[in-house]
């Protein structure tokens, strides 16, 4: 036997034999309104796409946030690997560990400019932002003070005190 032409089915349905139907053939059912239907649709998918684009938006703007949490963790490994002694690897190290957040911090707005619309909110991206900028500026200090380069010890000032009167 041939494949498709064994004995007939009452349950099996050949798509190939027969006219073709539309939906043309048959009439709407009573209240259906094509016209209004293919408008809610649209209206319907442009309002799905908006909400998408905004939370794609969102998205974005939390992940522009976060990037300075990458930058952290590896200004933090070339500090460690830069080591404690005060030489000119470290001092540029540190004070690149002290001017990218410096910098980044002058430019919040510039970041979040693409971001700007009235459906993405940008307060929280925007202080996670500084945090972690900050907490980049604390990492330089703290490298800063660990190279004994911050005046934090009494003898550090002992040129501005008096002389001692005998």
């Amino acid at each position: 036997m041939e494949k498709g032409k064994g004995v007939a089915r009452p349950w099996a349905v050949d798509f190939n034999d027969g006219p073709t139907s539309s939906s043309s053939e048959y009439p709407d059912p009573l209240g259906f309104n094509k016209a209004s239907h293919d408008q809610d649709d649209s209206n319907g998918s442009r309002q799905k796409k908006e909400a998408e684009a905004a939370w794609k938006a969102q998205k974005k703007a939390w992940e522009v946030a976060q990037a300075p949490f990458k930058n952290l963790l590896m200004m933090g490994f070339m500090m460690w690997m830069a080591g404690s002694t005060v030489h000119l690897f470290s001092i540029g190290i540190t004070f690149s560990a002290l001017w990218q957040p410096i910098s980044a911090l002058q430019g919040v707005g510039k970041v979040f400019e693409p971001f700007k619309d009235s459906r993405v909110e940008l307060l929280a991206p925007k202080l996670l932002f500084i945090a972690l900028n900050l907490a980049g500026l604390a990492l330089g200090v703290w490298k800063l003070n660990t190279l004994g380069l911050l005046p934090t010890h009494a003898s550090d000032w002992v040129s501005s005190l008096p002389p001692a009167q005998v």
